[in-house]
């Protein structure tokens, strides 16, 4: 039966421009509509997503697609195969484990040409006197395997290959990916068990890259674990966003078969399923070899990620003689290239705004192996070592791992376009300018920028901050793609009925962290200002403002020279404090925090207040006052608190549960070590109260 689109189908060739309003349509007209529809928008997924050569522009796609979902919503008229599921489905808690219709076995590598034709003796050998034999080359793609089902035409079910014998299934996240159909064209079997490669394009997995670095996300190491993170999101309409395609190429069972794997290529094409152009039948294995080395020389110029060839035996009866072991097939044969060695092509680059707004340009490479590992980006440091290395988007580059560790484009191997990148004069994420100190450029965005707002949220609500439990780097991009937050002080508006809708939230986990952000509305001025994120002011700094001006007003008036006479704060870091509170962006966003909360003011430190200058303490575990606390009360006295052990430490105070680290450094340095009742009446013989007594 053929499910391609009729050619009277209205919607095809010459879609209307303008539709019947639904309130002259009766269900039954609906229906005959939405079926019609249905049948064009597959006909236009398949010419798109198959066959490349649409018929319509997108923008009269998007108004069928567009039309159909009204008329499902409002009609009750949706379907389990309809084009509109493919845009996700309900969000599942875990992937089932399904067994495969015939086993997803393996086969035999290699990169040397002595064991393909050792490979095709064995053939030779088996099949005796079969008669000639003929192999079908293909690519060997560099995606994730699945396995997909169709009944009377109908896609069914989809499972990852696993363990070959069984796998996840993955039903509902493979429905979204436009280039499998959900049904299939043609004279096709009753039933089919086929073999696909579910991969990312190499264009859409650099602009998929450069999109979670622009926003601090890490991106994929490959085009291999991008598709194969994605197919297992258990949410599917994530999937539905991610730019996921899909080659077949094997039918693992069917109730007809063809005589040959060519004509089996060739079926997959009249059943709509979509194959690779690059696919040959040869006569021998130099031929097979021969294929093999020229896909090697193409393979920069594919769109999708290749680590070799499939040499596969053609006649379907051979194929049946040769068998199997319990772990790979016999008739066929991976003739593997070369790893990528260091030299690789940068395909883009991409810069990444920090949370202190410092952008770093980051090249989006070829993948490449260094070391022994799959690289697909490096840093490119600043705009200086840009200029410095005269790297541009196209050229033949050089990688190393900084340290073993960190990727760095090395130098220029082969120049291919003319000049060096050139830097952005605004920022890639807000639009603000672009300012340079030395060799380092930052964005002026401050906490007006998105990029910086995610992880100044992150900041915010970390031990550094305010300590919000609950609110960490996970929950708050999720809050983010909700468009619960889209400004730092969004976080006071969060609605606990909405959070409870979230995936993975509940009622309980919603009124935990709105109690929690509550509880942060009136936090300690030192805590307040470390949260801010202001570049190089932490606790110890934050503590230093807190009590030599008393007030976040204070603080924020306060003038370059007046910052300077604050311990720990030098001329540098003055600059930025002031910087960061002048800046427009910045300004606007702490206004409007400060309607929610409230820094609490602090007595200003009294030069007199000298009892214990020239002492150093170290606190480490859990005490009956916070650390903040405890290290603000001894340097109200003139100490100094630090976070480390050496030898100018003269205490070391011990909590509950304390780390071993610096326990071992005082007794490396032979630094006292006093449990808290013993830090306490250390200060009373210093005539100061512990824990300091509430005015």
């Amino acid at each position: 039966m053929t499910e391609q689109a009729t050619s009277d189908n209205p919607y095809l060739h010459d879609p209307p421009t303008a539709f019947d309003p639904l309130e002259e349509l009766n269900k039954e007209t609906a229906r005959d509509e939405a079926e019609l529809l249905r049948e064009a928008i597959r006909e236009h997924d398949h010419r798109y997503y198959v066959e490349n050569d649409p018929i319509v522009a997108d923008r009269t796609y998007d108004a069928l697609f567009a039309r159909l979902q009204e008329l499902e919503d409002v009609f009750g008229l949706q379907t389990e195969d309809s084009p509109t599921r493919r845009v996700g489905g309900e969000p599942i808690d875990e992937l089932d484990t399904v067994e495969h219709v015939a086993p997803m076995l393996s086969i035999d590598q290699s990169g040397e040409a002595d064991d393909v034709r050792a490979f095709d003796e064995r053939v030779r050998r088996r099949v005796g006197d079969a008669g000639d034999v003929e192999y079908v080359c293909e690519p060997k793609f560099d995606g994730l395997s699945v396995e997909i089902v169709y009944e009377d035409g109908q896609y069914t079910r989809a499972a990852t290959r696993g363990n070959g014998e069984e796998g996840d299934e993955v039903t509902a996240q493979v429905r979204t990916i436009r280039s499998i159909p959900q049904r299939l064209r043609g004279d096709h079997p009753d039933f089919l068990a086929v073999r696909g490669e579910i991969y990312m394009p190499r264009d859409a997995f650099q602009a998929y890259n450069r999109e979670r670095i622009e926003h601090g996300d890490d991106p994929f190491a490959n085009p291999r674990n991008a598709a194969a993170g994605s197919l297992r999101q258990l949410d599917p309409s994530v999937v539905a966003d991610r730019p996921l395609e899909c080659f077949f190429y094997d039918v693992m069972d069917a109730t007809e078969r063809p005589d040959t794997n060519w004509v089996e290529y060739e079926r997959l094409d009249d059943w709509g399923l979509r194959t690779t152009d690059d696919v040959e039948l040869v006569e021998d294995v130099e031929d097979a070899i021969d294929y093999r080395d020229r896909m090697q020389q193409r393979r920069e110029d594919l769109n999708y990620e290749i680590d070799g060839t499939v040499i596969k035996v053609n006649d379907r009866a051979q194929c049946e003689q040769l068998g199997a072991t319990s772990r790979s097939i016999r008739w066929a044969f991976a003739y593997k290239f070369p790893a990528r060695a260091e030299v690789t092509t940068v395909q883009d680059v991409v810069v990444q705004v920090g949370r202190t707004g410092r952008l770093t340009p980051v090249a989006l490479l070829d993948p490449v192996d260094v070391g022994g590992v799959t690289v697909s980006r490096a840093t490119l440091h600043n705009p200086d070592e840009i200029e410095s290395l005269n790297v541009n988007v196209g050229d033949t580059v050089r990688v190393k791992r900084a340290g073993d560790v960190i990727p760095q484009v090395a130098e220029v191997v082969e120049k291919r376009s003319e000049g060096h990148y050139q830097f952005p004069e605004t920022c890639p994420v807000c639009g603000s300018d672009v300012e340079r100190d030395g060799p380092i450029a930052f964005c002026t965005g401050g906490l007006a920028c998105e990029a910086q707002l995610e992880r100044a949220i992150d900041h915010y609500a970390s031990r550094g901050g305010l300590d919000i439990e609950g609110l960490g780097g996970e929950r708050v991009e999720q809050l983010r793609e909700a468009g619960l937050i889209e400004t730092l002080p969004d976080l006071y508006r969060l609605d606990r009925d909405e959070l409870a809708e979230l995936e993975g939230w509940g009622e309980t986990s919603a009124a935990n962290l709105v109690s929690e952000i509550e509880a942060a509305r009136e936090p300690e001025l030192a805590n307040f200002l470390a949260a801010l994120g202001i570049p190089d002011v932490g606790g110890a700094t934050a503590r230093s403002l807190a009590r030599t001006f008393g007030t976040f007003e204070a603080v924020r008036a306060a003038s370059e020279a007046e910052l300077q006479d604050v311990p720990d704060v030098g001329p540098t870091v003055a600059e930025k404090i002031r910087e960061f509170f002048d800046n427009e962006e910045n300004a606007a966003v702490v206004d409007d925090l400060l309607q929610f909360v409230t820094p609490q003011a602090v007595d200003v430190a009294d030069d007199d207040l000298d009892e214990l200058d020239g002492l150093t303490f170290v606190f480490t575990g859990s005490l009956s006052v916070t650390r903040g606390e405890a290290q603000d009360l001894v340097e109200r006295y003139g100490a100094n608190a630090t976070g480390s052990v050496s030898g100018n430490t003269d205490y070391l105070v011990v909590g509950d549960d304390p780390g071993r680290s610096k326990r071992d450094d005082a007794e490396a340095n032979d630094v006292p070590v006093l449990t808290e009742d013993e830090f306490r009446e250390l200060l009373a013989e210093y005539g100061i109260e512990y824990p300091p007594v509430e005015e």
